[in-house]
């Protein structure tokens, strides 16, 4: 690039290209602002567009031939760190982190204060060592923004690189062609910087909607797949993940273990306390239910009271995972908003070895196992006795994990051994 600047550098204008890159970098700012107008609920295109519009203010103070007005040149230059601050501020508000406004400022500041000094007079090798060691800070918190980002979607990864990289060739390859290539060449980074400065206007407010649309479609998903009350997946979502994990299971011969849950007197709770009530008591539901399971572990809301889970367990782990699901309930629900609920849940079990087209069989086993625990007395789990043909996978499963215990290692033998505690005598097997 270096080379055909050299080569080109008759034909290529530095104010001309300078009075493209401001009308260009102006037009996407407009046009990321007039995006936030569109979507309010994306504040950071707010201080993406702005960024993009202070930055073009800079590069017309900076490039232009005559200006309408005259100002330090310093201001212009801050005018750059302003709106490198202001798109770390950006990548922050997207992805739901606290701003930090005056940090936006910080550069610019610093910048003013240090330009004064006598050493750092203009065109001077120290000045733009400076402006290099402040644009790369933000260049470094950006990065840092983007790669902490944890879900590594295509488009995240690809901006936690691209942005970085475009920031350190807009800003600092044309201020080292000037500090440190043979005059010859050096004459050009001028030339360099505006042809960047295009190429950067464009290519990051390219990512820049890619990841707001990336960001749309989440949060679409998750509300077509999570129940609105409890957070928990739907009904719809569930099925979907447990018949997806019990294939998964079925095709290596391994077990899967579905447990129903029923909260017990939901009805009276409702009618003697209220709906809100009512509604607190299956938060909490939901909350003991995520404590108590692994992240392995799928957990829904069916409907009303009815909430379901699968678990990549036999009969024997599965039982301990309801047992103290329902311990904790039952401690958790003594009182519920300041009213004494008593609240507890009926479970029902059922484990399947097979890899099938759809998980309607399972569902009815474990509730058929759900219905004989409530009318057992409530408050306690029963399994669902064990599924036809499944000896065989049974004891090639169970030889399995017996193998992979003995030869495993500590860490191994510490997690088969979480799941070999008794179970709780108040629960119903």
């Amino acid at each position: 690039m270096v080379a055909a600047a050299s080569l080109q550098s008759s034909s290529l204008d530095v104010p001309t290209l300078s009075f493209v890159a401001a009308c260009l970098a102006g037009f996407l700012g407009l046009f990321l602002i007039f995006a936030w107008r569109q979507q309010r609920d994306v504040r950071a295109l707010a201080w993406w567009g702005s960024a993009y519009l202070i930055g073009a203010a800079s590069i017309a103070l900076w490039g232009a031939p005559a200006p309408l007005f005259k100002l330090p040149p310093e201001f212009a230059e801050a005018l750059i760190f302003v709106a490198c601050g202001m798109i770390w501020n950006g990548v922050r508000l997207f992805h739901g982190r606290r701003l930090w406004p005056l940090a936006a400022f910080a550069g610019a500041i610093v910048w003013l204060i240090l330009s004064q000094i006598p050493v750092l007079s203009a065109d001077s090798n120290a000045r733009i060592a400076l402006g290099a060691i402040v644009v790369a800070i933000y260049t470094f918190f950006i990065a840092f923004e983007l790669a902490r980002e944890r879900r590594k979607s295509f488009y995240s990864r690809t901006a936690a690189i691209v942005v970085p990289c475009l920031y350190a060739a807009i800003f600092l390859m044309p201020l080292a062609m000037r500090a440190f290539l043979p005059e010859t060449i050096a004459v050009h980074w001028l030339t360099v910087l505006a042809l960047e400065t295009i190429i950067y206007a464009v290519g990051t407010a390219f990512i820049v909607l890619l990841m707001v649309k990336e960001h749309h479609v989440r949060v679409y998903r998750k509300a077509a797949t999570t129940d609105f009350l409890t957070g928990l997946s739907n009904r719809g979502a569930f099925l979907e993940s447990a018949l997806k994990l019990q294939t998964y299971q079925g095709a290596r011969g391994d077990p899967v273990t579905l447990m129903m849950f029923d909260l017990d007197h939901f009805k009276s709770v409702n009618d003697r306390f209220g709906h809100s009530v009512g509604d607190s008591v299956l938060r909490l539901f939901a909350q003991v239910a995520c404590k108590s399971m692994r992240a392995s572990d799928i957990v829904g809301r069916l409907g009303g009271e009815e909430f379901a889970a699968i678990v990549p367990e036999p009969m024997e782990g599965a039982t301990r995972i309801a047992e103290r699901l329902r311990a904790a309930f039952e401690a958790a629900g003594v009182a519920v908003d300041n009213h004494p609920i008593g609240a507890t849940v009926s479970i029902g079990l059922a484990t399947s070895y097979q890899a099938v087209p759809d998980i309607d069989a399972l569902i009815l086993r474990a509730d058929a196992a759900l219905y004989r625990a409530k009318h057992d007395g409530r408050n306690r789990f029963h399994a669902a006795d064990e599924e036809p043909g499944s000896e065989p996978a049974r004891q090639i499963a169970a030889a399995r994990r017996a193998q992979s215990a003995k030869g495993g290692g500590t860490l191994q033998r510490k997690l088969a051994a979480r799941w070999t505690k008794p179970a709780s005598s108040t629960a119903s097997g």
